[in-house]
This record gives C-alpha cells, structure tokens and sequence, in this order.
C-alpha cells in the first residue's frame, strides 16, 4: 500500500483522493483501501454517551464532493466511494462501455431524462417523479440509481439534510443526484482512449497503489 499520513481533515482527504485517484469510502476489501482505512481513529463513527452519533467522514463528503474535485457515487462493487477528476475520464470510458447506454423506452433512460429536465433530485424526489411511488418500490428504484452510477451515468452533486426547530441540519442526509455531463460538463466524460486501453491503464495505476491486493481484487473494483 502507497504509503500516506493520517488524515485528521476534510482538506487532508481531498488531498489524498488528487493523489491516489480513487478512494471507496467504507470497507472495500483491500485492507488500507478505503476512507474509512485512512482517517484518524477519532474521525470514525462514535455512538456518543447521551445515545447520538458523531462521524467527522461522514459530514465531510459534501464538501469533499463540492470542493474537492472529485466524483463521488456506487462506484466500486455497488458501494460509494471517490475517483478524481484526473481519473474520471478513463473510468467512465471503460465502464459505460461494460454497461451499455439504457435502450429506448427503458426506466432508465426515463430516469435519466427526468434528470437532464431537472438538472439535480434529490433520491425520493426523482422516485416520485418517475411513477416509483407504490408499495416496495423504493428497493427496485434504488437498483436502477445503482446500475447507471456503475455505469457511470448518474453521480452525487452533494447532500441535502433535513433542518431540526434549531435550523441545525441533523440526520444522515439524502444524496442530491444529477448526471456527470451537467455536474463536470460534457468534455470530462470524454477519453480520447479505447475501453480496453482505459480499462490497461486504470489496472496498472491501481496495481502500482496497492500491491497488496490480487489481480481478482483489482479487476472487481474496475468492473
């Protein structure tokens, strides 16, 4: 594993993201490999003796997303984590070429068009907006939000939370979700790179960042 300090800040984070160019933010499988891995002990989740929480990673991802240009979403095996602006181009070349654009007429190309018409919803507002709104539909909804942030095609804007009488935002907060075209524009979705040439060069940058990891481990999280 590339060697770094502990991270104690939002700041410290963004600067590892820029460095290492990919960062999943819980456990990932790779031991060292996760945001979670790399923050002070004291920046993890902590219950709290009066029953509430504190999580300083948690509440630093709005800004790491807004400020620390990166991406942000399910990118790695279904689970959310940051890949670098440097980096996005040749990952989103090879991903939506693993999962190919939604067919005409798909929920998912109607998903997508709700959020090129609105420019950015929060998860429950765009489930509402695409007919989602019957009984144990929020899990087949939130399948597809998951399938088109693997592919790439939608990514957290930022996260919006609820405000308590104090006007003092509380809870865990809702992913404001748009599309990498609107949010970065479209040229950083571009890769003058073929799938296959991206997909080399992500597997050689990533073996060289964590050598203790096998080739299956590599592999899953660029697939």
């Amino acid at each position: 594993m590339v060697k770094h300090r502990e991270i104690y800040t939002d700041v410290q984070l963004m600067e590892l993201i820029s460095e290492w160019g990919f960062l999943p933010l819980l456990y990932s499988g790779i031991s060292g490999f996760s945001a979670d891995d790399v923050v002070a002990s004291e920046c993890r989740y902590t219950i709290l003796p009066d029953g509430g929480w504190d999580w300083p990673l948690w509440k630093w991802k709005g800004t790491v997303v807004t400020e620390g240009h990166c991406v942000y979403g399910k990118f790695f095996d279904r689970k959310a984590g940051f890949i670098s602006l440097d980096w996005w181009p040749d990952f989103c070349n090879y991903r939506r070429s693993a999962y190919p654009a939604p067919s005409e007429g798909s929920i998912e190309e109607a998903i997508l068009a709700t959020l090129n018409e609105s420019g950015s919803l929060i998860t429950r507002e765009l489930r509402a907006a695409c007919g989602f709104n019957g009984p144990k539909m929020r899990g087949k909804f939130d399948a597809y939000i998951t399938r088109l942030q693997m592919a790439c095609r939608i990514v957290t804007e930022d996260f919006v939370y609820p405000l308590d009488k104090h006007n003092r935002e509380y809870g865990w907060g809702w992913a404001l979700l748009t599309t990498p075209e609107q949010l970065y524009g479209r040229e950083a979705c571009l890769c003058d790179r073929s799938p296959e040439e991206s997909f080399k060069r992500l597997k050689e940058h990533l073996g060289k960042l964590l050598p203790q990891a096998s080739e299956q481990q590599i592999v899953k999280l660029i697939k």
